[in-house]
């Protein structure tokens, strides 16, 4: 990183709370940095036949208005100045790998799902982690947890 350019954030968002998390956490950091964060907002066509048709313009500016509304509702007005949204097509894993080409660190929310959750396959955030081109921060939902396990609403 030269002097000109500010330490790159990339923060995948999906809307869920975790991933409201790991935005949270990254104006953290880039306060801490003096950073700059893009937040990454993925779609990708759904294998539905009856799925109602939409152009891909048309999903990319519904996609847009969502990531803005999370990231409003998500983070202070005063750090907003510092992030940056990115609406990418495709696999969420591989856009945001793509994504952070060029980012000194990449992080993205992991949903808690209990005991079971490092043996399925498909996660989105150990896909990151294990193909990342920078470091990666993966922050879990912060909601409590349940007795049983399942977190509370």
């Amino acid at each position: 990183m030269n002097e000109q350019q500010r330490y790159a954030i990339i923060v995948g968002i999906d809307g869920s709370p975790s991933s409201q998390d790991a935005l949270r956490w990254a104006v953290g950091q880039a306060r801490r940095t003096d950073g700059e964060i893009t937040a990454v907002m993925v779609w990708d066509t759904p294998a539905l036949y009856d799925w109602p048709l939409q152009t891909a313009e048309q999903l990319d500016r519904v996609t847009d208005e969502t990531l803005r509304k999370v990231v409003r509702e998500s983070v202070d007005e005063d750090d907003l100045a510092r992030i940056h949204t990115q609406v990418a097509r495709g696999h969420p894993a591989k856009a945001l790998l793509r994504a952070a080409e060029s980012a000194d660190l990449l992080v993205v929310g992991r949903r808690g799902q209990g005991g079971f959750s490092p043996a399925l396959l498909g996660s989105i955030s150990q896909y990151c982690v294990s193909h990342a081109p920078c470091p990666v921060v993966v922050v879990r939902d912060q909601r409590p947890r349940s007795r049983d396990g399942s977190q509370g609403g």
